[in-house]
C-alpha cells in the first residue's frame, strides 16, 4: 500500500468518529436503541443489509464460490428462503412484536410467558452473538495481517475502538447511518473487484470461455444433506430452502441485531417496505459477489503468479490461517492487482463490513442487557441515567467481543461456514419459541423453556456426533423440536401462564403473492444460470 491508501483509511476512520459525535444527543431508551422510531425504510434497509453482508460475505463467500472444493454458485441457494421467510414474518411475527412496544424483542416473551423465558432466550442470544462476532473480527484481522502487513492485534484495535466510540456516542442512529455509508462502500468494493478481475482475464467473453463449468450449477434437487461424509451432499435445494426459511425467519424477526431495526421503524408501512426491500435486493447483491468469486477463482486457475501469491501468504501464516487458504483470494487480489488509491478503498470496504457487524452487535447486546436484565432488576431508571448506563454497557460488550477476537483460537473450514454453523444451532429454537408465544395460546413458560433448551442441546449433539446431517437442517430441526416439546410439556403440565395476544396482520394476499412470485423468479434465474454462462 502507498501513502494515498493510508490517507483513505485514515479519513474513513475519522468520518466515523464524526458520525458518533453528530448523533450524540440521545434522551431516552427509544432514542438510543430505536433511533426515536424516526428513521425511514431506505436507511433501515441499507443498514439491515450491511449487517447481513459482513466482511465474512465480502471475503469468504466469493472464496467458497471460486476456490473451495465442492463450492461454486450453489451459494446462491442461501437466498431461496429469504422471500418466503419475509412473507411469514409479515403475517405471523413482526406486527405483534412491533405493536407490543418493546425495545428488546425478548421482552415480548415475558409479556406472553414469564421472566424466565425472556431471560433464558436473551442469554442464549448474548452468548451466540458475541462469540460469532468475535470469531468474525479475529479472522478478518488475521487476513489483513497476512495480506496488508497490519498486525492482527492492531487491526482488532482499530476496528474495535473506532466502532466503540461512534456506537457509544451515537446509539442506534449512528449505527444505522454508519451502516448506510458502509453498505455503499461495500457495494463499490464488490463492483471494483469484479471489474478489475474481468480486466485481468481479458474481458467477459474470455471469462465465459475459461470459467470452470462444474462451479456453475446452482440448484441440485438430489442433494438432501443427510450423508455428507464426502461433503458432496450439501447445499441441495431442499435443505437450503427449508433450513433457510427457518434461519431467515429467525434472523430477521427474532435476532435483536436485525429485529431492532424493525422496531426502529416509523410505522407498520415502513416495516413492510423494509422487509420487501430486503427480500428483493439480497438476491442481486449475492449474485454479484458470487460472480466476483467465479471471476477471481478463474483468474486463480489461469494465473500461476496469483496462485503463488496466495500460497506464499498461506505458508507464511499457516499457524493462524490453517484451513483458510481460500479466504485469502479476495484480499491478495486487492493488494497485488489493484492500483494505489483503489487498494485503500477496498481495505476500507473490508473494515466497513467488519465495523458494521460489530456496531450492530454492540448496540443490540447493550439493548437486551439494559432492557432484559438491568432495567427489570433495578429501580426506576431515569432517562438520563438510562442512556449513560446504556453507553457503559455498550463499551462492556464491545470490549468482550474484542477479547473473544483476541483469544478465539483456530477455526476450521471457510469462515462463512463456521459463522453460519454457530447461528444454525440457535436460530431454529429461537424462532420456535416465538412461534409458540405468538401463534399458540396453551403453551406455558416451562414448556417454552424446556422446548428451547431441548432444541439447542439437540443441535449441539448433531454438530458433535452426527456429521452426516448437513448443518443447514439444524435450523428446521431445532424449530420442530422446540415447538413440539414446548406444546407437549405445556399440555402435560397444564399450567399455562402469561398473557395471550391476538395475532396482528398487516400484509395482504397480494403482498404475500408478490413474495412467492419473486421466489419463483430467483429460482428460475438460478436454474437457467449455467446455460447463460455456456452461451
Amino acid at each position: 500500500m502507498t501513502l494515498i491508501d493510508y490517507i483513505i483509511i485514515f479519513l474513513y476512520l475519522i468520518t466515523f468518529l464524526a458520525i458518533g459525535f453528530f448523533f450524540k444527543e440521545n434522551k431516552s431508551s427509544k432514542d438510543y436503541f430505536l433511533g426515536g422510531r424516526s428513521v425511514g425504510w431506505g436507511p433501515l434497509t441499507l443498514s439491515t443489509m450491511a449487517t447481513q453482508l459482513s466482511a465474512i460475505s465480502f471475503i469468504s463467500a466469493p472464496a467458497f464460490v471460486g476456490l473451495k472444493n465442492g463450492g461454486g454458485m450453489q451459494w446462491l441457494t442461501f437466498e431461496f428462503g429469504v422471500p418466503l421467510a419475509m412473507a411469514f414474518l409479515m403475517i405471523a411475527i413482526v406486527p405483534t412484536l412491533y405493536k407490543s412496544g418493546v425495545v428488546s424483542v425478548y421482552e415480548y416473551l415475558e409479556k406472553r410467558f414469564d421472566a424466565s423465558s425472556r431471560l433464558l432466550i436473551s442469554f442464549v442470544f448474548q452468548i451466540s452473538r458475541s462469540v460469532a462476532t468475535g470469531v468474525m473480527i479475529y479472522t478478518m484481522a488475521l487476513i489483513l495481517q497476512a495480506t496488508v502487513g497490519i498486525d492482527y492485534w492492531l487491526s482488532i484495535l482499530l476496528i474495535g475502538v473506532i466502532t466503540l466510540i461512534y456506537s457509544f456516542q451515537g446509539g442506534m442512529k449512528a449505527v444505522i447511518w454508519g451502516d448506510v455509508i458502509q453498505m455503499i462502500i461495500l457495494l463499490l468494493g464488490i463492483v471494483i473487484c469484479l471489474f478489475f478481475g474481468l480486466s485481468e482475464l481479458g474481458g467477459v467473453e474470455k471469462f465465459f470461455e475459461l470459467v470452470d463449468k462444474e462451479r456453475l450449477e446452482v440448484v441440485n434437487f438430489d442433494k438432501l444433506g443427510f450423508s455428507n461424509a464426502s461433503k458432496n451432499d450439501e447445499f441441495g435445494f431442499w435443505p437450503m430452502l427449508i433450513g433457510g426459511f427457518f434461519l431467515y425467519a429467525s434472523y430477521y424477526g427474532t435476532d435483536q441485531t436485525q429485529s431492532q431495526r424493525l422496531l426502529s421503524s416509523k410505522n407498520m408501512d415502513t416495516i413492510k417496505k423494509l422487509l420487501f426491500a430486503n427480500a428483493i435486493f439480497r438476491f442481486p447483491i449475492t449474485l454479484t459477489y458470487c460472480i466476483m468469486g467465479l471471476v477471481l477463482g478463474t483468474l486463480f486457475y489461469q494465473d500461476p503468479s496469483f496462485q503463488e501469491m496466495i500460497e506464499s501468504v498461506y505458508s507464511a501464516n499457516i499457524g493462524t490461517l490453517e484451513g483458510k487458504r481460500a479466504d485469502l483470494m479476495v484480499p491478495v487480489f486487492i493488494i497485488h492487482y489493484l492500483p494505489s488509491g483503489v487498494i485503500g478503498i477496498l481495505i476500507v470496504a473490508i473494515m466497513s463490513a467488519a465495523m458494521s457487524s460489530l456496531s450492530s452487535t454492540i448496540n443490540s447486546l447493550s439493548a437486551v442487557t439494559m432492557e432484559d436484565f438491568i432495567k427489570r432488576f433495578g429501580s426506576d431508571i431515569k432517562d438520563k441515567k438510562y442512556v449513560f448506563l446504556s453507553r457503559i454497557i455498550s463499551v462492556f460488550w464491545g470490549l468482550l467481543c474484542l477479547f473473544i477476537a483476541f483469544f478465539t483460537g483456530k477455526i476450521e473450514g471457510t469462515v462463512i461456514e463456521v459463522i453460519n454453523k454457530i447461528g444454525s444451532v440457535f436460530y431454529g429454537p429461537i424462532i420456535g419459541t416465538f412461534v409458540l408465544a405468538i401463534m399458540t395460546k396453551k403453551t406455558s413458560a416451562i414448556g417454552a423453556n424446556i422446548g428451547i433448551l431441548t432444541g439447542v442441546f439437540f443441535n449441539i449433539f448433531l454438530w458433535l456426533n452426527v456429521p452426516s446431517i448437513f448443518w443447514f437442517w439444524w435450523n428446521a430441526i431445532g424449530f420442530l423440536i422446540t415447538f413440539s416439546v414446548g406444546l407437549i410439556v405445556s399440555n402435560l403440565l397444564r399450567n399455562n401462564t402469561g398473557q395471550t395476544y391476538e395475532i396482528e396482520y398487516f400484509a395482504g394476499f397480494k403482498d404475500i403473492l408478490k413474495l412467492i412470485l419473486y421466489f419463483i423468479i430467483i429460482l428460475s434465474i438460478s436454474l437457467i444460470l449455467p446455460s447463460i454462462f455456456n452461451l
